[in-house]
């Protein structure tokens, strides 16, 4: 086996610049990276497996221009699995990535993609999705909104019967996602997500709003519902961010919203794995909460 080479899933893949600078802030490399995806893959592909992919690339690190890949290059090898996705503007088929295997995650990190957005449906039924997701931005940097919203959120989720998981985008915010049963297509999700998104603004109209034009949000957080329709995406779990100190998207219990040192780039790579040593992953179970969504809410929207 050569210096660079990486044995996994029985294949062997050859490391290509392992040494090349990819957060020079705190030095983390593209070895690094390569690491740390093959150490977290037993926890995060679970929440990877069978999602069409978009691959968010930096080949040359954070500090240069990066750019989205969607489509599968035909240089990737036969054994890195695709599911062919319609794009809906061109009337065309494409492959995209589909990751079930450590090996995969490993390959993706070495062609320089620090983070894989995953698809909220999976590739047997793309148009019937297994998640919804609300995505929490503060519009400034109150991240006792984002809480604030967080916990309305799943109040009204839980009166209406589903089971919403909190998770650290790794960014500015947090993601609140619902596992649903794939019952109901993109544009029934989406409904009733702009309608759950819609009342709660109603209800605290100077905390939250649903405006999508930011000028006229006035200081008020976005309940950002749109995510939910075919081929957008969200960021799993575990999934670094391309920020400085290498955030981590990472799943939380409801309570641990309550820390004062929370944040959304509070877990990085260089402790995200004492947390994983001390704390099994909340978001292990998430797949055995899934439900319909409730079908009187959903008309009315």
């Amino acid at each position: 086996m050569k210096q660079n080479d990486v044995d996994i899933d029985g294949r062997s893949l050859q490391i290509s610049h392992p040494h090349k600078v990819y957060f020079p802030d705190i030095g983390l490399t593209k070895g690094n990276l390569i690491a740390y995806y093959r150490r977290v893959a037993e926890v995060m592909l679970p929440h990877l497996r069978q999602r069409p992919l978009s691959l968010q690339r930096f080949p040359n690190g954070i500090n240069e221009d990066g750019f989205y890949q969607k489509e599968a290059p035909d240089y990737f090898p036969d054994w890195i699995e695709r599911v062919m996705v319609q794009v809906e503007e061109e009337k065309v088929l494409q492959p995209q990535v589909v990751c079930n295997y450590a090996a995969t995650l490993v390959y993706l990190a070495n062609q320089g993609c620090i983070t894989p957005h995953a698809w909220l449906s999976r590739a047997d039924d793309l148009q019937h999705p297994d998640r919804l997701v609300f995505d929490l931005d503060p519009p400034g940097e109150d991240f006792d909104l984002v809480r604030t919203a967080a916990r309305a959120l799943r109040t009204a989720l839980i009166d209406l019967g589903l089971t919403p998981f909190v998770m650290t985008t790794g960014s500015r915010g947090l993601h609140v996602t619902v596992p649903l049963d794939r019952s109901a297509d993109f544009d029934t999700v989406r409904a009733f997500a702009r309608q759950v998104a819609d009342t709660l603004a109603g209800q605290q109209p100077d905390k939250f709003t649903t405006e999508v034009r930011k000028e006229k949000r006035n200081g008020r957080l976005f309940l950002d519902y749109l995510r939910n329709a075919y081929a957008q995406t969200a960021v799993p779990p575990y999934a670094v961010r391309p920020l400085p100190g290498a955030p981590v998207a990472t799943p939380l219990s409801w309570n641990e919203l309550d820390r004062g040192d929370l944040h959304s780039q509070r877990y990085t790579v260089n402790n995200i794995f004492q947390r994983l040593g001390q704390k099994a992953d909340p978001w292990q179970e998430i797949d055995r909460a899934a439900r319909p969504l409730p079908t009187l809410a959903a008309e009315k929207s």
